[in-house]
């Protein structure tokens, strides 16, 4: 028997370099379809959620964003049954299809001022696509490279699919910051927006092209030519315990810190730098896509040195590291990237006296809440600064304060007011809060020239670390927790959970957070619990498969 081939393996078609390089250039395209969402929700907000408040619509944006992760699960399920019956290669050959064509649409939906509510349930529809096409691509791509993976060099092989998503991020980054360099802000903020998602078009008939001609997994082959394969690959994955009981802690003890980590190293860091502390938009872009390139390399390494001492060491130390350093991590970041306003936040911080009772959450779902009291006038009028507050009860009656060091500012109770007078008087006195703010030293935006450009990359890196170090090993881990004949559909689920559900809903949740209590950091309490509760889980609880044999 030749080196390195396991007794009883099936033979592997093709070489190495076509296996990978054609499982990973679809899943590129599909991350960058699905990420340009997140990376112009600001824009999207622009066009498609116009008709309600400022906050409400970004926040909305993001549960846009969000929605195409919530159905991820179930495209896992009805993708991953059928790529334990019908083959790897065919199905996710379906899911880059459906995933390409509805971002195309995307480009060409017609804006709220143009029909209406209809534009975002549109909208919405096409991520829901997106997201079930999604749920179905990963864990074909990944049982894939791993079926065709030499034995010990699993984690090397699939950490490259690991590598797609930060790929696929970045592509979208580079795209959209040449089209906006190219045609200007005003062009771009109006119509240009759309150009990324109508040249993905061509992303999907080169990808297409490519995956027609790889070969099935000599895995799924060998089980068919034998008559093993699953009959009822749900049942036999949620309706058994000795199974259900791996999907569980795949999910408790490995996917849900994952997923975590690297939407709070690749996706909230973005949203942080560009909304809360008003970094301009093509220089967050820059930024970001630089540390990502920066930090792709270290999903191999990490896949490799899972290869070695093994996944689950690797994978949780990452998230410790994560849990421990995200607070201090971010506000070095503020220091960095807006040392203006971290310096007026340490030399004036601003209160917020009020009474409790008339103080609204700053969301509104159906753009029908007019936010008139004097608490909720203040509080809307610093969120939309970006500045970060805190919050003090004041007696029943009283009319809230917005304190700034030691100056402070009465607001103005404007509920019954008409609309016209509201208007008139919320835009006055906002503008004296804006003169407030700027005495005390707070920026209206981040000044470009006195960004620390290398230490903010610096610091992105050291976040893309942390996601390479939790997402590296994933796919080798779950493809070894379960067995060939149903493994498509058992490792997908508990995988699409964790970052569907726990990960894809942190920005929207942890934005919610922080809207809600007016501290920028507080979001960060989402991942460091989520991460923290893996790592117990993990340790305890999920044994190492590295190395064990994936024929059967």
């Amino acid at each position: 028997m030749a080196a390195g081939v396991e007794e009883g393996a099936p033979a592997r078609s093709g070489s190495n370099v076509t296996v990978v390089a054609g499982a990973s250039v679809g899943t590129v395209f599909e991350w960058y379809d699905f990420y340009l969402y997140g990376s112009l929700a600001g824009f999207i907000t622009q066009h498609f959620f116009s008709g309600v408040n400022e906050v409400t619509g970004y926040i909305f944006a993001l549960l846009a964003f969000a929605a195409g992760f919530a159905v991820r699960p179930f495209g896992a399920i009805v993708f991953g049954r059928l790529g334990d019956l019908w083959g790897r290669k065919n199905t996710f050959l379906v899911t880059m299809l459906l995933m390409g064509i509805s971002t195309f649409v995307v480009g060409l939906l017609p804006s709220y001022e143009t029909i209406g509510v209809a534009a975002p349930i549109l909208l919405i529809t096409l991520r829901l696509i997106q997201g079930l096409a999604l749920g179905g691509e990963y864990g074909g791509a990944a049982t894939y490279v791993a079926e065709h993976a030499p034995p010990g060099k699993r984690g090397l092989y699939t950490s490259w699919i690991q590598t797609t998503a930060t790929f696929g991020l970045f592509l979208s980054l580079i795209v959209i910051l040449l089209v906006r360099t190219q045609i200007g802000e005003e062009a771009f903020r109006a119509w240009g927006w759309r150009i990324p998602f109508l040249v993905s078009i061509l992303l999907l008939g080169v990808s297409m092209w490519i995956r027609l001609r790889l070969n099935e997994s000599p895995v799924f082959k060998q089980m068919v030519d034998e008559g093993k394969s699953s009959k009822r690959p749900l049942a036999e994955s949620f309706g058994e315990w000795g199974n259900l009981k791996l999907v569980i802690l795949a999910l408790a003890g490995l996917t849900a810190g994952q997923a975590v980590v690297w939407y709070t190293g690749q996706f909230y860091a973005l949203f942080f730098l560009e909304k809360m502390l008003k970094v301009d938009g093509a220089l967050t872009n820059t930024l970001v896509a630089v540390s990502l390139a920066l930090g792709t390399p270290f999903f191999v390494l990490f896949g490799w040195l899972s290869d070695k001492v093994g996944r689950k060491p690797v994978i949780l130390i990452g998230c410790v590291l994560a849990a421990l350093t995200y607070f201090p991590i971010f506000k070095a970041l503020t220091a960095a990237a807006n040392p203006q306003l971290a310096q007026a936040t340490a030399s004036a911080p601003v209160l917020v006296i009020a009474d409790p009772a008339t103080c609204a959450l700053q969301f509104d779902p159906v753009g029908k809440t007019a936010f008139t009291s004097a608490c909720d006038v203040a509080k809307s009028a610093l969120a939309g600064a970006g500045v970060s507050y805190e919050n003090r009860a004041a007696p029943a009656g009283t009319v809230a304060v917005v304190q700034v060091g030691t100056a402070q500012l009465a607001s103005f109770e404007g509920t019954g007011l008409p609309k016209a007078e509201f208007d008139a008087r919320k835009a006055a006195w906002t503008k004296e809060l804006g003169g407030l703010l700027s005495n005390a030293g707070y920026p209206p935006k981040a000044d470009a020239a006195l960004v620390n450009k290398p230490m903010v990359v610096f610091l992105l890196w050291l976040l893309v670390i942390y996601v390479t170090m939790v997402y590296g090993p994933i796919a080798a881990a779950l493809v070894e927790m379960f067995p060939a004949r149903i493994r498509y559909t058992s490792m997908s689920l508990p995988y699409h959970l964790g970052n569907g559900w726990l990960g894809g809903f942190l920005p929207t949740t942890a934005f919610a957070m922080v809207a809600a209590t007016g501290n920028i950091y507080y979001g960060l309490w989402y991942p460091i619990a989520v991460a923290a509760f893996t790592a117990v889980v993990g340790f305890f609880f999920v044994k190492e498969m590295k190395g064990n044999p994936i024929e059967a």
